[in-house]
């Protein structure tokens, strides 16, 4: 029987964490009892630099149940450094990541196994249907997906941070030195055969969402700028664009000069002028995002620092 680690991030999740300790807990009993995995399987939450209460719930169940266990980071790093968190400082066979929120449904991870018992290396647990996001945020999320494939990037359509991995491939998955996170896109690099499993994702049970509009920009906007060069050769491409029109209108600008001896529309031109100007700090805006992560890569700072561990016997 193979050890099974479930990690949770948590960032401000006082209201829905006694459920949520409560229903893994007993999933897990569930599988230890099936002899599915192995009894000393844990339950690992990464508390990311949470500001409420959830320390010390989850501080008190770990000191109650030796199944639990809880890796303290210093400072709030984001659900993608808390995530490599657990995979990091917890040894294990078989890993999985879900959310503290009980949105993804837990039940799925029996039948990930059975995956992974069949062979699979990485299960990921995809979205059957967005009933419950709303009419804004289903359409956006269809379309940056669409968005990603065609430029290129590999990402598996409605999968966020569910998934289980073996051994093997979270190994793998430490030889990726980014510091610019991206996991949807990072894992499916790692190769080795996958499957996936769907699940209805649920409303939110209780608390607030931890994505606002803001940060799901900034994630989508990470997401293509870490694994696409594309924009950059838009820019590129606009570039010869901009010249090429720029020559039309200077023939343009010659031909009614010869013809009527005078060169009118100049709000034409002052408009022309403002376009183009946009054209270039969007183009600057563009290099210079990616000279930033270029900027942030090289100093190689640590992508979280654990301030305290409780149950880690590794």
């Amino acid at each position: 029987m193979q050890k099974l680690a479930i990690i949770l991030p948590c960032y401000n999740e006082q209201e829905i964490l006694p459920k949520t300790i409560k229903t893994i807990d007993k999933l897990l009993n569930k599988l230890i009892n099936a002899k599915q995995i192995s009894p000393s399987s844990r339950i690992c939450f990464v508390n990311d630099g949470s500001k409420d209460k959830s320390l010390k719930i989850i501080t008190d169940i770990c000191s109650e149940n030796k199944h639990f266990c809880c890796i303290n980071l210093s400072r709030n790093f984001g659900h993608q450094g808390a995530i490599l968190a657990g995979m990091n400082e917890i040894s294990a066979d078989i890993y999985v990541t879900i959310d503290a929120d009980l949105q993804d449904n837990p039940d799925c991870i029996c039948e990930m196994l059975n995956k992974i018992n069949e062979g699979c290396d990485i299960v990921y647990g995809v979205r059957d249907s967005r009933d419950t996001d709303s009419w804004f945020k289903r359409t956006t999320a269809v379309c940056y997906y669409r968005l990603l494939k065609f430029l290129g990037v590999n990402i598996v359509y409605n999968h966020a941070d569910f998934r289980m991995m073996t051994k093997r491939a979270v190994e793998t998955l430490k030889q990726f030195p980014e510091r610019n996170l991206f996991l949807r896109a990072i894992i499916p690099l790692v190769g080795f055969k996958s499957a996936q499993v769907y699940y209805d994702r649920t409303k939110r049970q209780a608390g607030e969402s931890k994505y606002p509009l803001p940060k799901m920009i900034a994630l989508a906007w990470n997401g293509i700028s870490n694994f696409s060069i594309v924009p950059l050769r838009l820019v590129t491409f606009s570039g010869f664009l901009i010249c090429f029109m720029s020559f039309i209108f200077l023939c343009y600008v010659i031909y009614n000069w010869s013809a009527k001896g005078t060169i009118v529309g100049w709000a034409s031109l002052v408009t022309i002028i403002t376009i183009f100007s946009g054209v270039q700090m969007i183009s600057l805006g563009i290099i210079g995002e990616y000279l930033a992560k270029v900027f942030i890569e090289v100093k190689k700072r640590p992508l979280y620092i654990v301030e305290s561990k409780i149950n880690i016997d590794n």
